[in-house]
């Protein structure tokens, strides 16, 4: 029994393919092929624009594939969500925003400030669903790409994807308002959902792939503390939960261990030694599945 997954082909692809390694499944691909062949015997791969992607998991080309919420919403089409993975091709732990965006010296400031004007975009079934429901009549444009460059000579406003909203400003643009908050999700054909085997396995790949995203940016550590000083060192942790606390041979010690933020040990190890813990050890993490 063999799976077919969907990898989104172009930004999101490298932190994709570098995810799936995280979760310990290793991708293979050729520069010169949409096929891609992993360190898993009953899975294969298969490299798909994001747009395109909810098509070919509801027709049954591929039994589960990842894309971003934007999409799916955009394409209209029956899959089933399996799992949000919150991830883009910048960082962890955030998605995308698609925004309203207008030339800073223009007059708009509202979205019904754009009343009969024309608004490209991508994202062309969302765009027109936000302002239909805002009662604002507009003519909305598919945009091919370079959409910020599109105001003020070709449109009046766009509705483009931004992370850190950077391009907008590069390209004089001013956001009005978000149209619509966008991560990356799971998403899994309807019959390849109802086979047991199948569904094992794909919950499986969900997990992974979660528990990778889990983990990025984030350490374990280890520590021995005298009893006594347990609850001084406890208040210095910002554990994950709750730190796990060991006995050990010597009744008068405990281990902790726990999970922080990669970027807070420069900090929290000293204070931990402060603390009177002792044989602090930090190690780095592949999953944390919670």
């Amino acid at each position: 029994m063999k799976i077919r997954v969907g990898i989104p082909k172009g930004s999101l692809q490298e932190a994709t393919i570098q995810l799936f390694g995280r979760a310990g499944l290793s991708v293979y691909t050729n520069g010169r092929s949409y096929f891609a062949s992993t360190n898993d015997v009953e899975i294969d791969c298969m490299l798909i624009r994001a747009q395109e992607m909810a098509r070919y998991v509801e027709h049954g080309a591929l039994d589960v594939g990842i894309t971003g919420l934007d999409w799916i919403l955009e394409s209209g089409l029956d899959v089933i969500p399996v799992v949000d993975l919150f991830y883009n091709k910048q960082s962890r732990g955030c998605g995308v925003r698609w925004v309203l965006a207008v030339p800073e010296d223009s007059t708009y400031r509202r979205p019904e400030d754009l009343s009969d004007r024309i608004v490209a975009t991508e994202l062309v079934n969302v765009t027109r669903s936000y302002f239909v429901d805002k009662g604002v009549p507009v003519r909305v444009e598919f945009s091919w790409g370079a959409t910020e460059v599109k105001p003020p000579m070709l449109a009046d406003a766009i509705v483009e994807v931004t992370e850190t909203g950077s391009s907008l400003r590069a390209n004089r643009l001013r956001i009005i308002e978000t149209v619509l908050e966008s991560n990356t999700r799971v998403i899994a054909n309807r019959t390849s959902w109802s086979d047991p085997c199948k569904r094992r396995k794909i919950d499986n790949l969900a997990l992974m792939l979660s528990g990778a995203i889990e983990a990025q940016g984030r350490v374990g550590l280890m520590l021995n503390v005298r009893k006594q000083d347990l609850t001084a060192v406890l208040a210095v942790l910002p554990a994950l939960k709750k730190p796990t606390i060991a006995t050990l041979s010597d009744d008068d010690w405990v281990a902790v261990n726990t999970i922080i933020e990669e970027s807070t040990a420069w900090e929290v190890i000293p204070r931990l030694k402060a603390a009177n813990a002792q044989g602090i050890v930090e190690y780095p993490l592949n999953k944390v599945v919670v």
